[in-house]
């Protein structure tokens, strides 16, 4: 699907489909957002070419998976990031790529489905008059797809601090298996994050010249989109090492478990172990054993084997429970 939206330099607006672009050709002075959606790559191709947009540029945001990237060329200036089309309550993510294409009096976004920030800021642009800004456009659309992403980020904090208090007052396998999982997904995301702070970081210091002279306050809007991507990438790093901490206690808490349960067994057969040996020796089946006379004999064995235990009892107290 192709649909525009042009400003002509009397500063009237229209909104149609692909046949305003010869408008826009046709005036020296008109802007113009053409949105692709879902379209094939042919076709795709074929429309970014008519706009000199570069052969590479285009490759990159028809590869699958394209890693989040800006990239300034001589008359545009390519601005490919992921947009998180579904966030549910345990990480688990729906990811499309958009790309925007920003020259000095056009914008052109590509993305395959439907996406809410360009939903959103299509029918916005026309009540802001940001048509005519192009770079501080392509910079506000990429920030409302990151506060999509920060919102959703920040509703899982209670369910962690949720896994945090079970893991602390009543640890189990089953929260154990949650937190990994959770670190995995999390893992995914600080990836996506992280890309998104270094484009914002790139774009930040090397702002593209046909964007600094456009209405508005283009560093204001791209410090927006820095701050937003830097505490994304920074909540998602935090809630990534609570998550390994939390595993790390649970398996340092089940080490302590597991060595006061080898101590007391280590205590048991220390204590047994000298008993073993006494009923051994008069377990053996020897005939002329002076012992074996005694009148009192079972109950002095009986004695020497308690007074044995008890000394070794008191001895494994003090060393290991004092």
């Amino acid at each position: 699907m192709i649909r525009t939206q042009i400003v002509l330099a009397n500063g009237e607006m229209h909104i149609g489909g692909a046949e305003q672009i010869k408008r826009w050709r046709e005036s020296s002075e008109a802007f113009i957002w053409i949105d692709l959606e879902g379209e094939s790559p042919p076709s795709e191709s074929e429309l970014l070419l008519s706009f000199d947009c570069h052969p590479l540029a285009i490759e990159d945001i028809q590869r699958f998976r394209h890693p989040p990237k800006v990239e300034d060329f001589d008359d545009h200036t390519l601005l490919l990031y992921r947009d998180i089309t579904r966030f549910k309550r345990d990480l688990i993510i729906e990811q499309q790529s958009i790309a925007l294409f920003v020259g000095q009096r056009y914008l052109i976004s590509c993305h395959p489905r439907p996406a809410t920030a360009i939903s959103y800021w299509w029918e916005e642009v026309s009540r802001r008059q940001l048509l005519k800004s192009t770079g501080i456009l392509a910079s506000k659309i990429m920030l409302f797809s990151v506060g999509r992403c920060l919102d959703a980020l920040l509703e899982f904090e209670p369910q962690l601090n949720e896994l945090e208090d079970d893991m602390q007052e009543r640890p189990n396998d089953d929260t154990m298996r949650d937190l990994i999982t959770y670190k995995s997904r999390l893992r995914k995301l600080k990836r996506i994050f992280n890309y998104h702070e270094r484009l914002a970081v790139n774009l930040l210091k090397e702002v593209p010249d046909d964007w600094a002279h456009e209405d508005g306050d283009v560093q204001h809007a791209l410090q927006d989109l820095f701050e937003r991507c830097e505490r994304l990438h920074s909540l998602c790093t935090m809630y990534f090492e609570i998550c390994g901490d939390l595993i790390q206690g649970y398996v340092s808490l089940s080490s302590h478990n597991l060595n006061n349960t080898m101590r007391v067994l280590t205590v048991i057969t220390a204590i047994f172990a000298p008993l073993t040996f006494v009923v051994g020796i008069y377990g053996m089946n020897f005939m002329y054993m002076p012992e074996l006379e005694w009148r009192y004999g079972y109950f002095y064995t009986l004695g020497f084997m308690a007074f044995i235990a008890l000394i070794f009892g008191i001895v494994a107290y003090k060393k290991w429970w004092q």
